[in-house]
C-alpha cells in the first residue's frame, strides 16, 4: 500500500516536471502575442477617470478570465475532433482585429474633431457610464480574440503530449496571461497615483522620492499616448500574423520580406478592405432606413 502511494507521488512529480518544462516552451512561443495583448489592453484600459480606472480594469480582467474559461474546453474539443475549425476561428478573429486597427487609423486621420475638451465637458454622467460600459465590452471582445490566439499557440506546443499535460500547460499559460497582463496594466494606469504619493513622502525638493514621483507623473501621459499607437500596431501585427501563418497564399507571398513588415502590411491592407466593406454596408443600410421613413 505504501509503495503504491509513493509510486503515485513519483508519477505526480514526473507530471509536474513535464508540465513545468512544456510551460516554459509554451511561454516562449506565446511571448510575442502576450506583448501585443499587453499593449492592446493597456491602451483600452486607459483614459478613464482616476477613481474608475481600477474598477474598469477589474471588470475587463474578469471578462478576460471568463473568455479563457469558455475558450479552453472548446479549444481542446476542436483540436481533438475538428482541427480545421480552429483555423477558421483564428482567421475570423484576425479579420476583426485588422478591422479594429484600420478603424483606429481612419478615426485618427478623418475624425479628430470627435474628441475635444469642450465636448467632454458637456457629457452627462449617464453618457460617461454608457461610454465606460461600451469601452469595457470592446476590450473584452478584443481580449477574446487575443486569448484564442494565445490558447491556440500554447496548445500547438503540446499537441503530442498526453491530454492531462495539454490541459495543465495551456491552462497555466492562460492564467499567467490574464494575471500577468492585467497586473502590469494596473501598474501602468496607476503610475500617476504612485508618483503623487512619492512626491508627498519626499522630504526635500530635488530628493530621490520627489524626483522619481515627478518622473512617474510626467511619464504617464506620454505612455498613455504611445500605448494608443503601440496598441493599434499590435492589433495589425497579430491580425497579419494570423493570415500569414494560416493561409498558404499569404504565407508564400513575398518570401524575402521581413516577417514583421509582411505581417503588418497584410494586417493593414486587409483591415482597410474589411473597413471599406463594413462602411459600405452601413451606408446601404442607412439609405434603406432613410427611404423607409
Amino acid at each position: 500500500m505504501a509503495s503504491g502511494f509513493f509510486a503515485l507521488l513519483d508519477d505526480i512529480a514526473a507530471l509536474m516536471d513535464d508540465v513545468s518544462i512544456m510551460s516554459k516552451v509554451a511561454a516562449k512561443k506565446t511571448a510575442g502575442i502576450l506583448g501585443d495583448d499587453l499593449a492592446v489592453n493597456a491602451e483600452k484600459a486607459s483614459g478613464f477617470v482616476s477613481s474608475r480606472e481600477l474598477p474598469v480594469l477589474w471588470a475587463i480582467g474578469k471578462g478576460s478570465l471568463l473568455n479563457k474559461v469558455i475558450i479552453l474546453p472548446i479549444a481542446f474539443l476542436l483540436s481533438a475532433f475538428f482541427p480545421l475549425a480552429i483555423t477558421v476561428i483564428l482567421i475570423l478573429g484576425g479579420l476583426f482585429l485588422a478591422y479594429e486597427g484600420a478603424e483606429k487609423i481612419h478615426e485618427f486621420f478623418f475624425h479628430k474633431h470627435k474628441e475635444t475638451p469642450a465636448l467632454l465637458q458637456e457629457v452627462t454622467e449617464a453618457e460617461i457610464l454608457a461610454l465606460e460600459k461600451s469601452k469595457i465590452k470592446s476590450a473584452i471582445v478584443t481580449d477574446f480574440i487575443l486569448s484564442v490566439e494565445i490558447v491556440i499557440i500554447a496548445l500547438g506546443t503540446v499537441l503530442n503530449e498526453p491530454l492531462l499535460t495539454q490541459i495543465l500547460v495551456v491552462s497555466l499559460i492562460a492564467i499567467i496571461a490574464t494575471v500577468g497582463v492585467y497586473g502590469i496594466v494596473a501598474v501602468i494606469v496607476r503610475m500617476d497615483e504612485l508618483g503623487y504619493k512619492l512626491i508627498q513622502k519626499g522630504s526635500k525638493e530635488g530628493g530621490f522620492l520627489k524626483t522619481v514621483g515627478k518622473l512617474l507623473v510626467q511619464a504617464l501621459p506620454k505612455i498613455i499616448k504611445s500605448l494608443s499607437v503601440i496598441g493599434t500596431i499590435a492589433l495589425l501585427l497579430v491580425a497579419g500574423g494570423i493570415f500569414v501563418h494560416n493561409i498558404d497564399f499569404f504565407h508564400h507571398l513575398f518570401p524575402d520580406l521581413p516577417a514583421i513588415v509582411k505581417e503588418f502590411s497584410f494586417g493593414l491592407l486587409i483591415g482597410f478592405v474589411v473597413l471599406g466593406i463594413v462602411n459600405l454596408i452601413k451606408m446601404i443600410l442607412g439609405k434603406k432606413t432613410t427611404t423607409s421613413h
